[in-house]
């Protein structure tokens, strides 16, 4: 129930076709149509600054991570600024709400702020973003970095498109690459390419540790990693200086969560609450069937009006349709078995009770078995039988 975009805008033809396809997939295009840019991109400043200008306004930024100027810095600035003055819009709009929940996880867990546009790059604020390689959510975990790193992903959920969850795993991630690398730098590259990549770098610079000592033997993304990560930084800081203000959403929504460990379908909660199915997947986009899996507890996400509605119906909302939608799982499924013209299974053990003018003879011919066989089965060491006996008869 995952929907995958894909950015619209052309980037620039003076840029390389790799990097061109890169930004197609960095910096994504938001499904949420209904944020209003008009206003906010009417009159950018298209005018181009002096190196100056930016290498100034970098150097105020208040970060503990570096935020150095070059060439290829300031190509990232431009595109954002003045090409793509429309996301810029659109993310200032998302991180009004996006940016507090980083921002407290990333002071939890005593990191820099500024790890917050990270986001920005990786999925464009879009916390149901998907890459073709697998990425997926705000922070683009592939599945196996996401289970390592305590996410649960399997065929009914995927805590990597839950914010507040995928938020926590990134910062533990964060954390300890800066246990490796002790360089924020080298910490964001490594986000973006892996250790292993990171490593080899350094092994083939003969040794440097600084990101741009170590520049040329990246992977080509992972080169332009770092710069956009600046960039991006620069456009969301310095937006009105160029003109871009705050998108303006067409309508805006209060949430809360509530907690529930019982097995629960989307569709349950359509009915009793009125809220759209397609309103219900926006607000919990981990459940990947429309299926809370229930057994410990899980979070639903509503509108805040409706979380009374919710708690009162709770046991009304379980029942709707429960046998179709959530109780239609088999716990115990009894074998099929061949029978024979009589319908009586061909294989297997079946009872028999003993009845008057019954003997093991009649009972093994009936049944296509041996005296033999009855007696064993039975621990037998007569052929004497008893009315009302219970008597196994192996087939």
């Amino acid at each position: 129930m995952t929907l995958c975009v894909a950015a619209q805008d052309t980037v620039s033809a003076a840029l390389p076709v790799w990097q061109q396809t890169e930004f197609d997939r960095l910096l994504l295009e938001h499904s949420m149509q209904w944020i209003d840019t008009t206003a906010c991109t009417s009159q950018p400043l298209r005018d181009t600054l002096p190196d100056s200008v930016y290498i100034a306004r970098l150097k105020a930024l208040p970060c503990v991570i570096e935020m150095p100027y070059n060439n290829v810095v300031r190509s990232f600035i431009e595109m954002y600024v003045m090409r793509r003055p429309k996301q810029v819009a659109r993310l200032r709009m998302l991180g009004q709400y996006y940016f507090p929940i980083f921002e407290d996880a990333l002071h939890q867990y005593g990191l820099p702020e500024e790890l917050k546009y990270l986001p920005v790059i990786e999925s464009g604020l879009n916390p149901t973003a998907c890459s073709h390689m697998g990425a997926a959510g705000l922070w683009q975990f592939m599945p196996r970095t996401a289970k390592n790193c305590g996410l649960e992903v399997n065929s009914l959920i995927d805590e990597r498109f839950d914010p507040l969850k995928a938020t926590d795993a990134a910062c533990r991630f964060l954390k300890s690459l800066y246990r490796i690398y002790g360089d924020w730098n080298l910490v964001i590259a490594a986000y973006n390419c892996g250790p292993g990549n990171i490593n080899k770098a350094v092994h083939r610079s003969g040794g440097k540790t600084d990101f741009w000592d170590i520049y040329p033997y990246l992977p080509q993304e992972t080169r332009s990693y770092l710069p956009i990560f600046i960039a991006a930084t620069y456009a969301l800081n310095y937006a009105d200086e160029h003109n871009i203000c705050t998108a303006q959403p067409d309508r805006t929504l209060a949430t809360d969560t509530i907690q529930t460990d019982r097995r629960l379908h989307l569709l349950q909660v359509e009915h009793a609450t009125g809220i759209p199915l397609a309103e219900l997947r926006c607000l919990n986009p981990q459940y990947r069937m429309d299926i809370l899996p229930g057994g410990k507890p899980y979070p639903l996400c509503l509108p805040i009006d409706m979380i009374g509605a919710y708690i009162q119906q709770e046991d009304s909302i379980m029942a709707y349709l429960a046998d179709s939608l959530i109780n239609n799982r088999r716990d115990v499924i009894d074998l099929a078995q061949k029978t024979d013209a009589d319908g009586l299974p061909i294989s297997g053990t079946i009872t028999y009770k003993v009845k008057a003018g019954d003997n093991l003879g009649a009972i093994a011919k009936k049944y296509h078995t041996t005296v033999a066989k009855i007696q064993k089965a039975n621990h037998l060491n007569t052929t004497v039988i008893q009315i009302g006996q219970q008597l196994k008869i192996p087939r």
